[in-house]
């Protein structure tokens, strides 16, 4: 039998798999009268076009550039402003392309020119393929008024220079301050990469990343010469090639998936050569070798997947990897015999996670979890002679091959008691078992509980607490790791601890252009069974903001967080019972504002300003007999961002931006004359105090 179609029908037809399946214990999918038998000869296809459904192709988006006048005198004000020089560009971008057929393309760029400039290409066909291209650069600043008499700077072979004249303490050697050039200490990294994305048929997909980093510059170290030393500029030229691959499988309740992750490490330099700048006394040393950071690979595979039984989620993923190094000794300086030319690393790695969720009922959910991960350090243990500036030069030691094995478990239950009304309550358990340590094992036990409320209209409010020990075997100092150390010492991560945790967070909005938001955490660990060492550790945060629609052209925020650490910690100066203690005072106060005023100038014009302000404060105090103060350490910021955007054009918007920042720190470390201390040359004083300003003119046209 035969008919024609109506508007039903043919709805019923889009859907004729479902439909059918609905249909077969009917009279309705009787033999001929299924949908598949309808006759659609005659239907006119092209008429039933949804005229509101086109979608639009072509460019769409906004693309920017931007020029900026930099004034600072430290260079450390480039780690807020992502400019170095004293003239800055950047150009943005926010571009997409649709084509026919599903075919997409994007280009976002983000300050692209400056020293935080990200880059993000993509193209490829909606739910077939995409092709990935990116860019990133990342530059931290410390200084760039290092002090140092060395030249070579930047490369591994440092030298002082031809007049040079040594000396048995930094304040005796003349030519010091004469020969001292300053030095900038900064690192910068960029990081480019690319991709792409394949989706198969219907139950699979593929992907595969590759990622190269470059990093550049010059970082503070050391070297020694018995008790003397000279603080240098190690030079840094690593580079990192990364690479993801993976497949997926995937049906309607279940997905599985492989994957690899791999990276190989390699540093241009194997050692930095010195002179020494000091009398030679210990060997009669005039040069000094230290090895850098060397060449390294890491390769990982792992296989998870996850299965949807009706009200129970189950996942899983197991993963093994191994680390290797395998770079030459640097045996310059060395005038022993190497036991072998390299050190042949290896570490296997291997771990299992699971998870389960299942909701019993609408009330109850369960959730468990259970983490297995293993460190097998498998490197060949040799014999080697020891230098060192103690007592012990020509005695033998050995390389310690350390393992650790983790095991974590984690029991919780959801419970809603009526709506806007729920309580949580769960056990974490986690063991750790090493090798060659001063505890081979370590047990922690949790036990936590969450109430949330949002049962009253514009307030929701939660508060958690917890309860944790750590345990485990016998403490016992071991020849591989501290025999010289005093047996009543205990290393906090792995000493007896109580820790007692409370938080809590309060939203409430009274009106609806009015939010208000506070937290606090307070958490204690008690090191109970600690005589030498950190004996006790006080952690007090709270929190709180505000965001005022004033009206609709005019938004104020601001936000204020506060954290308080307290440490005390017992020692002793005689190898014996505590004789001294001391307690170490952290204190971090942040403050924010903002305000905005849309649609001036007859809705063309915005105008808004942004201001921050930290302040770190540390103080240690150490008592023996009496009590002696170390003096504050404190680093605080200003920074303030004023700007204005004007809609000059429908599609043509100019903005200019002010920035300031003012800082100032005290960090005694970087207090230090070049001769302030006998027996070292340090790089001299590099503490920062500044003002600097940025003003950025930037223009934006929408496509």
């Amino acid at each position: 039998m035969k008919f024609k179609l109506n508007l039903v029908t043919l709805a019923l037809l889009a859907n004729a798999g479902v439909a059918g399946t609905l249909m077969t214990s009917t009279a309705v999918a009787a033999e001929g009268y299924g949908l598949q038998n309808a006759n659609t000869t005659k239907v006119k296809f092209e008429k039933w076009v949804c005229k509101r459904c086109e979608v639009e192709t072509g460019f769409a988006g906004t693309v920017g550039v931007g020029v900026g006048y930099n004034d600072s005198d430290d260079i450390r004000s480039a780690n807020a402003f992502a400019a170095e020089d004293e003239f800055a560009g950047k150009v943005d971008a926010d571009l997409t392309y649709a084509g026919k057929g599903g075919y997409r393309a994007s280009i976002e760029a983000d300050n692209l020119g400056m020293e935080n400039g990200r880059l993000d290409i993509n193209a490829g066909k909606t739910g077939q393929y995409n092709l990935n291209l990116n860019y990133r650069q990342i530059a931290t600043y410390k200084t760039d008024s290092a002090m140092t008499p060395y030249q070579g700077v930047g490369g591994d072979d440092l030298t002082l220079p031809g007049n040079w004249q040594t000396a048995g303490s930094s304040q005796d050697m003349s030519q010091l301050y004469s020969s001292l050039n300053p030095t900038e200490l900064s690192l910068k990294r960029k990081r480019t990469g690319m991709g792409i994305e394949y989706q198969g048929e219907e139950l699979w997909s593929t992907y595969v990343n590759y990622q190269r980093e470059d990093k550049s510059g010059l970082k503070q170290t050391s070297g020694s010469f018995f008790n003397q030393s000279m603080m240098l500029a190690e030079p840094v030229d690593y580079t990192t090639d990364t690479i993801e691959a993976g497949v997926r499988f995937a049906g309607d309740n279940w997905f599985t998936a492989i994957n690899y992750n791999g990276s190989i490490f390699k540093n241009e330099y194997s050692q930095l050569g010195f002179d020494n700048a000091f009398n030679p006394t210990f060997g009669a040393a005039t040069r000094g070798y230290m090895s850098l950071d060397p060449d390294n690979e890491s390769h990982t595979v792992s296989l998870m997947g996850q299965v949807t039984a009706d009200k129970t989620i189950m996942s899983g993923r197991v993963h093994y990897g191994q680390m290797t190094q395998d770079q030459e000794f640097v045996t310059s300086g060395y005038g022993y015999q190497a036991p072998a030319e390299s050190l042949d690393g290896r570490v296997d790695m291997t771990g299992v996670n699971l998870k389960l969720i299942s909701r019993i009922n609408r009330s109850v959910r369960l959730n468990a979890s259970y983490d297995y991960t293993d460190r097998d350090n498998k490197t060949n243990v040799e014999q080697w002679t020891q230098i060192s500036i103690d007592e012990v030069n020509g005695q033998a030691a050995y390389n310690t091959p350390y393992d650790i094995t983790t095991q974590r478990a984690k029991l919780g239950v959801d419970y809603r008691i009526t709506r806007g009304m729920k309580l949580e309550a769960g056990y974490d358990y986690r063991t750790d078992d090493r090798s060659y340590q001063d505890r081979e094992t370590t047990n922690e036990h949790t036990l936590w509980s969450k109430f949330r409320l949002s049962a009253f209209e514009n307030w929701d409010m939660w508060i958690k607490g917890s309860y944790g020990e750590r345990d485990g075997s016998d403490y016992q100092a071991s020849e591989w790791t501290s025999s010289e150390s005093n047996d009543l010492l205990r290393k906090y991560n792995m000493a007896d601890r109580k820790r007692t945790m409370i938080e809590a967070r309060v939203t409430h909005s009274p009106i609806d252009t009015l939010t208000l938001d506070f937290g606090t955490r307070y958490a204690i660990d008690d090191y109970n069974d600690t005589q030498i060492g950190l004996t006790e550790s006080k952690d007090l945060s709270y929190d709180a903001s505000v965001s005022y629609l004033l009206n609709d052209d005019m938004t104020v925020t601001a936000f204020y967080n506060r954290q308080n650490i307290d440490s005390d910690q017992a020692g002793s100066s005689n190898f014996a019972e505590p004789n001294w203690t001391g307690t170490v005072e952290d204190q971090v106060d942040v403050i924010g504002a903002g305000f905005s005023y849309n649609n001036l100038m007859e809705k063309k014009l915005r105008l808004g300003v942004d201001y921050t302000y930290s302040d770190s404060d540390s103080n240690t105090q150490v008592t023996q007999g009496i009590t002696g103060d170390y003096g504050d350490y404190y680093a605080k910021a200003h920074n303030v961002n004023i700007y204005g955007q004007y809609q000059a054009t429908p599609k043509m918007a100019l903005r200019l931006d002010y920035k300031m920042e003012k800082y100032q720190d005290n960090d005694a470390a970087n207090e230090i004359a070049p001769d302030g201390i006998w027996n070292v040359v340090s790089f001299g004083s590099n503490s920062h105090d500044y003002t600097a300003h940025l003003i950025m003119l930037s223009m934006s046209y929408r496509l």
